[in-house]
């Protein structure tokens, strides 16, 4: 619930003065009407194969090529939404027991350009970063890094 109201707040189409959870990020344009259209189209597969949309779960005004920001939940492991790289404002929510069944799930896909964790203890983020299989894993942060450090990806992400 938390994560869709964030995300419910977030602002876009050139908006900068609505209330926002998050004032560093606001929601651009997808780069061209094929990406756009590639976005649409995960959105369409999750609804398909029975995620639930929480948030979102379309085109985003009339004009341009801005996507809603969507949330599922109720995804499963076999999901195309949740075996694929989206590259857009779509959030798969997927539920754990323990920290070795979810990075066991995280690494069993073709990919694995980032991971992102958020925890309160140092010791676990540390070890779930050396045992998952990505290029960059942040720990509560995401997408921070600094320009000069190198940067790739694992598997089918990377080079």
């Amino acid at each position: 619930a938390k994560v869709v109201s964030m995300a419910r707040r977030l602002r876009s189409q050139g908006d900068l003065t609505s209330e926002t959870d998050i004032p560093i990020c606001d929601l651009g344009p997808q780069v061209d009407k094929m990406q756009f259209d590639k976005v649409l189209g995960y959105i369409e597969a999750g609804k398909k194969d029975g995620a639930k949309v929480a948030l979102g779960g379309g085109r985003l005004g009339n004009k341009g090529y801005f996507v809603q920001p969507t949330v599922f939940t109720e995804v499963k492991d076999d999901m195309k939404i949740a075996r694929e790289e989206i590259f857009g404002p779509v959030m798969q929510l997927l539920k754990f027991k323990t920290l070795e069944e979810a990075i066991q799930r995280a690494n069993k896909t073709h990919y694995g350009l980032a991971a992102g964790i958020c925890t309160r203890d140092v010791g676990t983020a540390l070890a779930a970063a050396k045992d998952l299989e990505a290029g960059t894993v942040w720990i509560n942060c995401y997408d921070n890094f600094d320009l000069a450090a190198p940067f790739g990806g694992y598997k089918e992400s990377g080079w």
